[in-house]
């Protein structure tokens, strides 16, 4: 049976390629690839030759879309997330529009998306804590607020289905386990970590605060980057468990209740007795 053969020199690998003999096949379509230990064989993979030259080997997955090579992994997602969280405080305005940098087709749209809707309802989960709001305006918000989360269990689900396709030709091993989250739930966490960092760090550099409230935010800082260490390291260890078939990909809707008329009592009594005249 044919093999993927992976040749680096050093921690770069040269090039990854399907052998057939003397001949190689070429795919044209989406295939899900992720990194093995230099000179490692493995097999069931289809894929196109292509070269890695700059490409680091530090695991997690490539993705080959229409020629398009993106490593995905928590380095990717924590830099998008930094730069997301910077493009917002720009203007720092939560009626700011989102000027999205990533095509629609390409995940990283979804992630930059993500993380867009976790600056709006941290700074307005901030605006409507103030002991002065008028109420009709914090109930605004908290509408706001309730849209926003379910925007973003919808964008969540999408970065799920992303990922169930790339893993969609994976035979799990009979050994395989389950995870108690998916990878998109976990990269959920990921985004409004990096929120935390960014506004904990604002906090030891913020003028006025006394020497004793710097130095416990730095500490708290200091716990926050060891959480997003860990929490990468253990998203790329879960996309590589589910390559390799030792996690089962599987997902499940969140099915929030209240924001649906069918389900939250409230609303569908409210809708009875509209509809009986009383």
């Amino acid at each position: 049976m044919p093999s993927l053969v992976l040749c680096a020199v050093g921690t770069k690998p040269i090039k990854m390629f399907r052998t057939y003999g003397t001949g190689r096949k070429i795919l044209t379509n989406q295939c899900y690839l992720h990194f093995v230990p230099t000179g490692t064989m493995t097999t069931g993979l289809d894929t196109k030759l292509f070269e890695l030259m700059n490409m680091p080997l530090k695991g997690g997955a490539i993705i080959i879309c229409n020629g398009i090579f993106a490593i995905m992994t928590s380095e990717v997602l924590n830099k998008i997330f930094n730069e997301c969280t910077a493009d917002y405080h720009v203007k720092d305005n939560v009626d700011a529009p989102i000027q999205n940098p990533y095509p629609t087709q390409d995940v990283k749209h979804l992630f930059y998306q993500k993380n867009w809707i976790d600056n709006l309802q941290w700074h307005l989960e901030d605006i409507v804590r103030d002991p002065n709001i008028e109420p009709v305006k914090a109930l605004g918000i908290k509408r706001r607020i309730d849209r926003l989360n379910q925007e973003r269990t919808d964008t969540v689900e999408q970065i799920d289905q992303y990922f169930l396709l790339q893993y969609n030709n994976v035979t799990a091993l009979p050994t395989a386990t389950l995870n108690t989250e998916s990878p998109a739930w976990a990269i959920d966490r990921l985004s409004i970590l990096a929120l935390k960092i960014f506004h904990m760090k604002a906090e030891t550099e913020r003028k006025g605060a006394s020497s004793e409230h710097r130095l416990t935010c730095h500490q708290k800082l200091a716990v926050l980057l060891e959480q997003q260490k860990d929490l990468s390291l253990a998203i790329d260890r879960l996309i590589d468990d589910i390559a390799a078939g030792k996690v089962k990909m599987k997902v499940y809707k969140q099915m929030k209740m209240y924001n649906d008329p069918s389900l939250n009592p409230v609303l569908y009594q409210q809708q009875t007795s509209e509809a009986n005249g009383s």
